[in-house]
Protein backbone atom coordinates (compact mmCIF):
# COMPACT_ATOMS: atom_id res chain seq x y z
CA UNK A 1 0.00 0.00 0.00
CA UNK A 2 2.95 2.27 0.75
CA UNK A 3 4.57 1.80 -1.72
CA UNK A 4 1.44 2.34 -4.60
CA UNK A 5 1.29 6.09 -2.57
CA UNK A 6 4.94 6.36 -3.44
CA UNK A 7 4.45 5.50 -7.18
CA UNK A 8 1.19 7.90 -7.20
CA UNK A 9 2.83 10.96 -5.49
CA UNK A 10 6.02 10.88 -8.11
CA UNK A 11 3.51 10.16 -11.21
CA UNK A 12 1.36 13.92 -10.09
CA UNK A 13 4.96 15.20 -9.65
CA UNK A 14 6.12 14.71 -12.70
CA UNK A 15 3.16 15.53 -14.52
CA UNK A 16 2.39 19.10 -12.66
CA UNK A 17 6.04 19.62 -14.24
CA UNK A 18 4.87 19.72 -17.41
CA UNK A 19 1.88 21.33 -17.15
CA UNK A 20 0.79 23.89 -20.01
CA UNK A 21 0.07 27.21 -18.56
CA UNK A 22 2.73 27.09 -15.88
CA UNK A 23 5.61 29.51 -15.46
CA UNK A 24 8.68 27.93 -16.38
CA UNK A 25 12.18 28.84 -17.00
CA UNK A 26 13.55 28.67 -20.46
CA UNK A 27 17.18 29.91 -21.27
CA UNK A 28 17.13 31.93 -18.20
CA UNK A 29 13.81 33.78 -19.00
CA UNK A 30 10.50 33.38 -17.55
CA UNK A 31 7.76 32.53 -19.61
CA UNK A 32 4.06 31.77 -18.73
CA UNK A 33 1.75 30.62 -21.58
CA UNK A 34 2.63 32.63 -24.61
CA UNK A 35 4.13 36.00 -22.19
CA UNK A 36 7.66 35.81 -21.53
CA UNK A 37 10.25 38.46 -20.47
CA UNK A 38 12.07 40.09 -23.12
CA UNK A 39 15.93 39.61 -23.59
CA UNK A 40 18.60 41.51 -24.94
CA UNK A 41 17.53 44.54 -27.62
CA UNK A 42 19.40 46.58 -29.87
CA UNK A 43 17.72 50.27 -30.23
CA UNK A 44 19.17 52.43 -32.90
CA UNK A 45 19.01 56.13 -33.63
CA UNK A 46 18.15 59.32 -32.11
CA UNK A 47 16.03 61.13 -34.60
CA UNK A 48 14.09 64.69 -33.59
CA UNK A 49 11.73 64.21 -36.64
CA UNK A 50 9.67 61.49 -36.64
CA UNK A 51 9.53 59.97 -40.01
CA UNK A 52 13.55 59.79 -39.97
CA UNK A 53 12.71 56.89 -37.37
CA UNK A 54 9.62 55.54 -39.48
CA UNK A 55 12.17 55.04 -42.42
CA UNK A 56 14.47 53.39 -40.38
CA UNK A 57 12.21 50.74 -38.90
CA UNK A 58 10.44 50.52 -42.18
CA UNK A 59 14.14 49.72 -43.76
CA UNK A 60 14.78 47.06 -41.11
CA UNK A 61 11.16 45.56 -41.83
CA UNK A 62 11.92 45.39 -45.02
CA UNK A 63 14.75 42.67 -44.46
CA UNK A 64 12.75 40.74 -42.10
CA UNK A 65 13.34 42.16 -38.72
CA UNK A 66 10.43 43.34 -36.77
CA UNK A 67 11.31 46.43 -35.81
CA UNK A 68 9.26 49.71 -34.20
CA UNK A 69 9.71 53.22 -33.32
CA UNK A 70 8.65 55.25 -30.25
CA UNK A 71 9.20 58.63 -28.46
CA UNK A 72 11.64 58.63 -25.82
CA UNK A 73 11.01 61.08 -22.55
CA UNK A 74 13.13 63.75 -24.08
CA UNK A 75 11.06 63.67 -26.71
CA UNK A 76 13.77 62.16 -29.13
CA UNK A 77 12.56 59.24 -31.45
CA UNK A 78 14.21 55.92 -31.44
CA UNK A 79 13.87 52.34 -33.20
CA UNK A 80 13.79 49.45 -31.25
CA UNK A 81 14.36 45.41 -32.34
CA UNK A 82 15.22 41.99 -31.01
CA UNK A 83 14.85 39.51 -28.68
CA UNK A 84 17.96 37.84 -27.52
CA UNK A 85 19.50 35.26 -25.38
CA UNK A 86 22.46 36.43 -25.01
CA UNK A 87 24.33 40.13 -25.03
CA UNK A 88 26.68 38.38 -27.68
CA UNK A 89 24.05 37.23 -30.45
CA UNK A 90 22.55 40.86 -30.48
CA UNK A 91 26.11 42.26 -30.74
CA UNK A 92 26.62 39.92 -33.47
CA UNK A 93 23.78 40.80 -35.14
CA UNK A 94 24.27 44.59 -34.90
CA UNK A 95 27.57 44.79 -36.23
CA UNK A 96 26.65 42.58 -38.96
CA UNK A 97 23.78 45.23 -39.71
CA UNK A 98 26.91 47.65 -39.19
CA UNK A 99 28.45 46.29 -41.73
CA UNK A 100 25.51 46.42 -44.51
CA UNK A 101 25.09 50.08 -44.01
CA UNK A 102 21.86 49.70 -42.31
CA UNK A 103 22.78 51.32 -39.09
CA UNK A 104 25.47 52.88 -37.52
CA UNK A 105 25.77 53.34 -34.05
CA UNK A 106 23.70 51.17 -31.33
CA UNK A 107 22.94 50.21 -27.90
CA UNK A 108 21.89 47.02 -26.25
CA UNK A 109 19.37 47.27 -24.14
CA UNK A 110 19.69 44.89 -21.42
CA UNK A 111 16.71 42.93 -19.90
CA UNK A 112 14.01 44.72 -17.83
CA UNK A 113 14.57 42.04 -14.57
CA UNK A 114 13.59 45.19 -11.88
CA UNK A 115 11.50 47.99 -12.95
CA UNK A 116 10.38 50.35 -10.05
CA UNK A 117 8.18 53.87 -11.39
CA UNK A 118 10.95 55.90 -11.03
CA UNK A 119 12.76 54.25 -14.27
CA UNK A 120 10.95 55.50 -16.76
CA UNK A 121 13.39 54.78 -19.50
CA UNK A 122 14.87 51.59 -20.31
CA UNK A 123 18.00 51.17 -19.26
CA UNK A 124 20.62 50.97 -22.43
CA UNK A 125 24.50 49.76 -22.06
CA UNK A 126 26.09 51.07 -25.30
CA UNK A 127 28.07 48.63 -27.12
CA UNK A 128 31.36 48.18 -26.38
CA UNK A 129 34.67 49.28 -28.39
CA UNK A 130 37.63 47.34 -28.63
CA UNK A 131 39.95 47.60 -26.10
CA UNK A 132 42.99 45.83 -24.59
CA UNK A 133 42.74 47.86 -21.05
CA UNK A 134 41.30 45.02 -18.52
CA UNK A 135 37.56 45.08 -17.70
CA UNK A 136 37.09 46.05 -14.07
CA UNK A 137 36.21 43.52 -11.87
CA UNK A 138 32.64 43.22 -10.68
CA UNK A 139 32.01 45.26 -7.55
CA UNK A 140 31.60 42.56 -4.60
CA UNK A 141 28.14 42.81 -2.40
CA UNK A 142 27.87 43.26 0.92
CA UNK A 143 26.60 40.90 3.06
CA UNK A 144 24.31 43.34 4.49
CA UNK A 145 23.29 44.63 1.59
CA UNK A 146 19.46 44.10 0.87
CA UNK A 147 18.29 42.65 -2.81
CA UNK A 148 16.87 44.49 -5.58
CA UNK A 149 13.27 45.75 -4.65
CA UNK A 150 10.67 42.63 -6.21
CA UNK A 151 8.77 44.36 -9.36
CA UNK A 152 5.60 45.37 -8.19
CA UNK A 153 2.42 44.74 -10.79
CA UNK A 154 0.75 48.05 -9.84
CA UNK A 155 4.43 49.64 -10.20
CA UNK A 156 4.68 47.73 -13.98
CA UNK A 157 1.35 48.66 -14.97
CA UNK A 158 1.70 52.53 -14.25
CA UNK A 159 4.50 52.35 -16.03
CA UNK A 160 3.10 50.83 -19.37
CA UNK A 161 0.07 53.45 -19.36
CA UNK A 162 2.81 55.98 -18.87
CA UNK A 163 4.96 54.36 -22.09
CA UNK A 164 1.65 54.12 -23.75
CA UNK A 165 0.80 57.73 -23.53
CA UNK A 166 4.16 58.88 -24.74
CA UNK A 167 2.85 57.14 -28.25
CA UNK A 168 0.31 59.49 -28.32
CA UNK A 169 0.24 61.94 -31.33
CA UNK A 170 2.73 59.90 -33.33
CA UNK A 171 1.33 58.93 -37.06
CA UNK A 172 0.88 55.38 -37.14
CA UNK A 173 2.52 53.85 -39.98
CA UNK A 174 4.66 50.57 -38.98
CA UNK A 175 3.95 48.26 -41.92
CA UNK A 176 2.76 49.52 -44.84
CA UNK A 177 3.81 47.10 -47.50
CA UNK A 178 5.89 45.20 -45.45
CA UNK A 179 6.42 42.09 -44.24
CA UNK A 180 4.77 43.15 -41.02
CA UNK A 181 1.67 44.51 -42.62
CA UNK A 182 -1.02 43.84 -40.56
CA UNK A 183 0.82 45.19 -37.77
CA UNK A 184 -1.95 47.38 -36.35
CA UNK A 185 -3.26 48.39 -32.96
CA UNK A 186 -1.87 44.71 -31.54
CA UNK A 187 1.70 45.66 -32.76
CA UNK A 188 1.08 48.84 -30.82
CA UNK A 189 0.56 47.57 -28.02
CA UNK A 190 2.94 44.89 -28.21
CA UNK A 191 5.98 47.95 -28.67
CA UNK A 192 4.68 49.24 -25.48
CA UNK A 193 5.05 45.82 -23.62
CA UNK A 194 8.24 45.24 -25.11
CA UNK A 195 9.77 48.58 -24.08
CA UNK A 196 8.67 47.36 -20.56
CA UNK A 197 10.48 44.31 -20.76
CA UNK A 198 7.50 41.93 -21.69
CA UNK A 199 6.99 39.90 -24.59
CA UNK A 200 3.49 39.03 -25.69
CA UNK A 201 1.87 37.76 -28.85
CA UNK A 202 1.56 39.55 -32.34
CA UNK A 203 -2.08 39.59 -32.75
CA UNK A 204 -4.87 40.46 -30.67
CA UNK A 205 -6.54 37.48 -31.16
CA UNK A 206 -3.58 35.76 -29.88
CA UNK A 207 -3.20 38.39 -27.31
CA UNK A 208 -6.57 37.42 -25.88
CA UNK A 209 -6.19 34.36 -25.38
CA UNK A 210 -3.04 34.47 -22.84
CA UNK A 211 -2.96 36.42 -19.77
CA UNK A 212 -5.18 36.65 -16.96
CA UNK A 213 -9.00 37.78 -17.16
CA UNK A 214 -9.67 41.20 -15.91
CA UNK A 215 -13.60 42.43 -15.34
CA UNK A 216 -14.68 45.90 -16.87
CA UNK A 217 -14.74 47.12 -13.60
CA UNK A 218 -11.09 46.17 -12.23
CA UNK A 219 -9.05 47.50 -14.83
CA UNK A 220 -6.13 48.75 -14.03
CA UNK A 221 -3.42 50.98 -15.74
CA UNK A 222 -1.96 48.62 -18.07
CA UNK A 223 -4.22 45.94 -18.86
CA UNK A 224 -5.20 45.49 -22.25
CA UNK A 225 -8.74 46.32 -23.56
CA UNK A 226 -10.24 44.03 -26.03
CA UNK A 227 -13.18 44.81 -28.83
CA UNK A 228 -14.42 42.92 -31.54
CA UNK A 229 -17.95 41.42 -32.41
CA UNK A 230 -17.54 38.20 -30.11
CA UNK A 231 -14.17 36.72 -28.47
CA UNK A 232 -13.78 34.51 -31.56
CA UNK A 233 -13.84 38.17 -33.60
CA UNK A 234 -11.68 40.17 -31.98
CA UNK A 235 -10.51 43.26 -34.09
CA UNK A 236 -8.93 45.83 -32.16
CA UNK A 237 -6.95 46.52 -28.89
CA UNK A 238 -5.59 49.30 -26.53
CA UNK A 239 -3.52 49.67 -23.44
CA UNK A 240 -5.87 51.22 -20.61
CA UNK A 241 -4.76 54.21 -18.75
CA UNK A 242 -7.04 54.89 -16.33
CA UNK A 243 -10.09 57.24 -15.88
CA UNK A 244 -12.14 55.18 -18.10
CA UNK A 245 -9.42 56.16 -20.77
CA UNK A 246 -7.30 54.02 -23.16
CA UNK A 247 -4.73 54.44 -25.91
CA UNK A 248 -4.79 52.85 -29.04
CA UNK A 249 -4.18 53.10 -32.66
CA UNK A 250 -7.54 53.55 -35.02
CA UNK A 251 -6.61 53.22 -37.95
CA UNK A 252 -3.45 53.05 -40.21
CA UNK A 253 -2.50 56.53 -41.11
CA UNK A 254 -4.25 57.95 -38.13
CA UNK A 255 -2.47 59.36 -34.98
CA UNK A 256 -1.93 56.99 -31.64
CA UNK A 257 -4.79 58.80 -29.62
CA UNK A 258 -6.81 58.42 -26.61
CA UNK A 259 -10.14 57.21 -26.24
CA UNK A 260 -12.95 56.15 -23.59
CA UNK A 261 -14.41 53.10 -22.66
CA UNK A 262 -17.81 54.67 -22.73
CA UNK A 263 -17.68 55.98 -26.24
CA UNK A 264 -20.79 54.23 -28.06
CA UNK A 265 -18.86 52.36 -30.26
CA UNK A 266 -16.30 51.30 -27.92
CA UNK A 267 -19.09 50.59 -25.14
CA UNK A 268 -20.86 48.28 -27.75
CA UNK A 269 -18.37 45.90 -28.57
CA UNK A 270 -16.06 45.43 -25.93
CA UNK A 271 -15.35 41.82 -25.25
CA UNK A 272 -13.15 41.54 -22.32
CA UNK A 273 -9.66 42.89 -20.53
CA UNK A 274 -6.26 40.68 -19.80
CA UNK A 275 -3.85 41.55 -17.58
CA UNK A 276 -0.22 40.18 -17.79
CA UNK A 277 2.09 41.40 -15.22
Amino acid sequence: MFHSIKALTVCLLLLASVTTGCATERAGRTERAGIKNLGFAIQVGAFHEVRNAERLARKLQEKGIEAFYFKRENGIYAVRFGDFDKREDASRTARKLVKERVITSYFIAAPQQHVSLATREPSLEKAPSPSITPRPRPKKIDRGELPPPRRERSDMGMIAAKTAERFVGIPYRWGGDTVVDGMDCSGFVRAVYNLCGVNIPRTSREQFRVGDAVGRDELKEGDLVFFGSSEEQINHVGIFVGNGRFVHAPRRGDDIKISTMDDSYFLKHFVGAKRYF
